[in-house]
């Protein structure tokens, strides 16, 4: 009976046993997958790793490193050396969760959080002690910095903080750039092919991220330098205006030359820098409303869908879907200001002429606005020639300038052919605010809006913009800008010399967006301020 028993107990378990058979093969198939993954991840994170030597922070940086000089060291350098700076406050819990897996796969010291330590103090060190190697004889070191990629994850307030940043500093080879998009509208990294829509955070999508950064090509960017000056207040508290009416990408700027007109006591200079656009009217103010909310309940934007919803939700409740019913002529753009454009080669000032009906006119350097939209939309070849105009590119010293009548003029864009009024193509232009109806107007640039007081007196506010030089960026397959560097596109733009009568020192000063050396966040500045 015993026997019996066991003989029965045994033939029960059978399946138990047979189960367990095929959970150890499955147990032993994956156990070989994670490791072959590991082993493929260790050479994948091998490519774009740099040293202690070069990324350590000055007081646990030891004197004796792997970056030795031996001529053998050019070939052990990484195919895609990157330093990866992180908005750990942007995409609600993105940023963090990023940021840690980053840490993880590369050396700590190369993955920055910006709300630790800001981008031209990182940057300015290891290339001071790329240059002291260099001397030394290091190929290894010359390799990195021949090879050197940046990544940067955030919304497009944060990529347009080190692209300033990397202007500023005039590095000997500034590196190309790349953008994780982080924000709620993402159009720097939509304008490149890295997408409008938040990433994976996990290991894997991270590696396939870097992936991409390493076979991703160099593209050239223009850069725009903006400068406002207004008269300061002479009631309030304010000094020249509130606070948290100013974008954090103005800066203060005291060097102005002795032959402009505006150069005289009781008035304010600011300057900065933009990549994809300035706006000014309806846009800026929805997104002015936005913003505003989301410092007071920052805790309600965590997540994308439902800021862009806000952002609807906004644009309907201000009454721009009926501009004609809810908001005065008097903020129309042909009401608020003289508007004056100069073209490549021009020297003189030539007045825009804008629609009455026009509550909002943007300054367009990349195909990508108000989350992957093109308001320049694509003329066909007839409408390009009886304009003067030319096929809108990244890199051709000209910015497109559109205008928009009410948010139904927006959601045109969504039309396979749809497109904003084409005002003109310019290299410079030029706002001048004179007393009027209005006593503010609201403007935007690269994302980051504010509230704009205009004059109230015989003065006036005026605020333009040039061409400052070129950035460059990491494109992928799927970029929707388009340069005239492509074999199917004409000659490469190269801008002729200074137009301008400045002198020299301050021509040299002028050309600085403010982001780095001369301008620093103030010490406890919250860069979840930042899209």
């Amino acid at each position: 009976m015993e026997t019996r028993f066991r003989r029965d107990k045994l033939s029960s378990g059978s399946g138990s046993l047979k189960e367990l058979k095929n959970s150890f093969r499955t147990f032993v198939s994956r156990s070989k997958e994670f490791a072959m993954r590991d082993e493929k991840s260790a050479k994948v994170i091998k490519e774009f790793y740099i040293p202690d030597c070069i990324v350590a922070p000055e007081e646990s940086n030891s004197s004796s490193c792997s970056c030795s000089g031996t001529s053998d060291d050019e070939d052990d350098a990484p195919s895609c050396p990157v330093i990866v700076f992180v908005n750990s406050k942007s995409g609600g819990q993105l940023g963090r969760q990023l940021l840690i897996t980053y840490r993880s796969l590369l050396n700590q010291n190369q993955v920055i959080d910006l709300g630790e330590k800001k981008p031209d103090k990182v940057l300015h060190e290891v290339y001071a002690r790329l240059h002291k190697l260099k001397c030394n004889g290091d190929q290894f070191a010359a390799e990195i910095e021949k090879r050197l990629r940046i990544i940067v994850a955030g919304g497009d307030g944060t990529a347009g903080w080190l692209l300033g940043v990397v202007s500023d500093l005039k590095l000997p080879q500034p590196p190309p750039i790349a953008t994780v998009p982080l924000g709620t509208g993402n159009n720097l990294p939509f304008a490149f092919g890295w997408g409008k829509k938040n990433p994976g955070t996990d290991r894997l999508s991270v590696e396939a991220f870097l992936e991409q950064v390493r076979t991703a090509k160099e593209m050239k960017i223009d850069s725009w330098h903006i400068i406002m000056r207004m008269r300061i207040p002479k009631e309030g508290s304010f000094d020249p205006i509130a606070p948290l009416e100013l974008p954090h990408s103005l800066h203060a700027f005291h060097r102005v030359s002795h032959s402009d007109s505006l150069n005289m006591d009781g008035y304010h200079t600011f300057r900065g820098g933009f990549w994809n656009y300035f706006s000014m009217g309806m846009d800026a103010q929805i997104s002015y409303a936005f913003h505003s909310k989301r410092k007071l309940h920052p805790e309600k934007f965590r997540n994308q869908l439902v800021n862009q919803s806000t952002y609807l939700k906004l644009g309907c409740t201000q009454g721009w879907f009926l501009a004609s019913v809810f908001h005065p002529s008097s903020r129309n753009i042909a009401q608020l200001a003289r508007v004056k454009i100069m073209k490549v080669g021009q020297s003189q000032w030539v007045d825009l002429d804008i629609p009455r009906s026009v509550r909002s006119i943007v300054c367009l350097n990349l195909p990508s606005f108000s989350g992957g939209l093109n308001p320049w939309g694509k003329p066909g070849h007839k409408k390009l020639l009886d304009r003067d105009l030319t096929p809108p590119y990244v890199d051709d010293g000209f910015f497109e300038v559109v205008g928009f009548r009410n948010a139904w003029h927006g959601l045109v864009l969504y039309a396979p052919n749809g497109h904003a009024t084409r005002l003109a193509q310019a290299h410079r232009i030029r706002f001048e605010f004179r007393k009027g109806a209005a006593g503010h107007t609201f403007m935007r640039i690269d994302g980051e809006p504010w509230k704009q007081p205009l004059p109230v007196d015989d003065d006036k506010v005026v605020v333009e913009i040039s061409h400052r030089g070129q950035v460059t960026m990491l494109a992928t397959p799927s970029c929707r800008s388009r340069s005239v560097c492509d074999p199917s596109s004409p000659t490469c733009y190269q801008e002729e010399g200074n137009d301008s009568d400045e002198e020299d020192e301050d021509w040299e000063e002028r050309r600085k967006f403010g982001a780095a050396d001369t301008f620093k966040f103030p010490d406890g500045f919250d860069i979840a301020q930042l899209s």
